[in-house]
Parts: structure tokens; C-alpha cells; sequence
């Protein structure tokens, strides 16, 4: 008897191994057939089925191992063939990573489809940083906008942001970084505090703090590129005031 098809789409977090919920793991160890990004940690994949086949489909440097619609058709083949299909994504697969696109393709082709979310980047990489997206009396909302629409240019989202006194979290944006900052000068926001962390909770994590009128300078002297995440607003000090805070009470301690 054939199994039935179906794909789970499943978050694997933002890097850290320890960052993926137990539903997805024992997802892993269910699936028939997975399909895993570049971003995913290849240590996750300890946790598949060993009888699974896995299949890489991500893209580095820009190199694209498999086209969408190839992945979209690969996913319906692999799981009319095989049975359940995992596709394993970074962060969460709602937030800009084409998850929703995917089981939508699946559902018009005869798979059940299901959903396990993930730990977003965009709220864990800031945090490991020990830099808050809202905090009490410093920050109400927070924006989360792609620094890349589909069109290849930066959201207009960013404009409406950079007039807000939210944070503002860019993901996809390095290459759009000089546009980003001219859109927050426009606003008088020169001295508006901002983070870049590349490779966020992982061993290779990087950091540059700056503000809007010296993060540029802050990304070439630390070398800072993709994959790496763009935080704007005040909250982006409460980093700096936390570390002052523990020094304090070191040295209290060491007198």
C-alpha cells in the first residue's frame, strides 16, 4: 500500500542546533524524503530518518543549486513517489523564506500539507546579541521588512519604517545598505543607533554597532556581509548598557 503524500514544512531556527522545537525533530525523524537550504545547519540533519533520502536545494553565493519551480515540482514528484516530504528551512518558513508558496504548490497537487514553525532570525539573532525588539518606554512596535523584494530593489516598506519610532529589523539588506541609511537621514536619524550581525547564533557570529551616520564605516573595517541581519533603533544601546552593568558589578565584587 502506497503512502499518502505529503509535505511538512519545518522551521530549522537561526543556526544554533538547540534553536529547533521538538516538533521539528521528531518531524525529521518521520520524513520520507528531505529537502534542506543552505542555511540550514548540517548538524540538524543527524536528527533525520536514516532510511530518509535528503536532498540539498539551497543556494550559496548566490548559486542556485535548484531554480523555485524546480524545488516546487521536486517536492510534489518526491512525495507522490516516496510518501512525506520535509522541506527544512531556516528561521521560519512564514517569514520571507516562500514556505507558504511551497504548500500551496503541494495542496493544488494532491499533498496534505502541514506546517511546524521556527525560531525567526529576525527575533533570535537580535536576542542573542542581548538587544531587545520592544523594551518599556523605549521602543512600542518593531518592523520586519526583506531589504529585497522580488523585484531586486529595496522595499518601500523602509521608508514608511524610517518614520516610525519602531525598531526596524532588515533582513536581505547588506546590498541595500547605503539606501537604507539615506532613507533614515532623510528622517534626521543620523545618530539613531544601529546593530549588523552576521551569522547570528552561530560559532562564526560577527557584530558591528554603529549608528546610521558610521555603520557603513562600521561594516568595512569589521568586514561584515551576508547572511547578516540589520537592527535600527534605540533599543540597539540597551547592549552596550547591560555590559556596562555586569562590569560594574565585577568590579564591585573584585574591591
Amino acid at each position: 500500500m502506497s503512502k499518502q503524500p505529503k509535505l511538512t514544512v519545518v522551521g530549522a531556527g537561526p543556526g544554533d542546533v538547540e534553536l529547533i522545537t521538538l516538533k521539528a525533530i521528531k518531524t525529521l525523524k518521520q520524513a520520507d524524503v528531505v529537502l534542506y537550504d543552505a542555511l540550514v545547519n548540517p548538524e540538524l540533519l543527524e536528527h533525520v530518518n536514516p532510511m530518509a533520502e535528503m536532498i540539498f536545494v539551497g543556494k550559496r553565493r548566490g548559486c542556485y543549486r535548484y531554480q523555485q519551480e524546480q524545488i516546487n515540482e521536486l517536492i510534489v514528484a518526491r512525495g507522490h513517489s516516496h510518501g512525506h516530504v520535509v522541506r527544512l528551512k531556516g528561521g521560519d518558513p512564514f517569514i520571507f523564506g516562500r514556505g507558504a508558496e511551497e504548500m500551496e504548490y503541494a495542496a493544488e497537487h494532491g499533498l496534505l500539507v502541514e506546517m511546524v514553525p521556527g525560531i525567526s532570525s529576525s527575533l533570535a539573532v537580535p536576542a542573542y546579541q542581548n538587544i531587545p525588539l520592544t523594551k518599556r518606554g523605549d521602543s512600542e512596535s518593531f518592523w520586519v521588512i526583506t531589504g529585497t523584494t522580488k523585484q531586486h530593489k529595496l522595499s518601500t516598506d523602509v521608508a514608511l519604517a524610517a518614520k516610525s519610532n519602531a525598531t526596524v529589523v532588515v533582513l536581505m539588506g547588506m546590498g541595500k545598505l547605503s539606501e537604507i541609511v539615506a532613507l533614515f537621514k532623510q528622517e534626521e536619524k543620523n545618530e539613531l543607533p544601529v546593530a549588523i550581525i552576521q551569522n547570528g547564533t552561530t560559532p562564526q557570529e560577527k557584530i558591528g554597532i554603529g549608528t546610521v551616520e558610521t555603520i557603513e564605516e562600521v561594516v568595512a573595517e569589521s568586514q561584515l556581509s551576508n547572511p547578516a541581519i540589520i537592527v535600527l533603533g534605540s533599543v540597539v544601546k540597551h547592549r552596550e548598557q547591560l555590559l556596562n552593568l555586569q562590569e560594574e558589578v565585577a568590579l564591585k565584587a573584585v574591591v
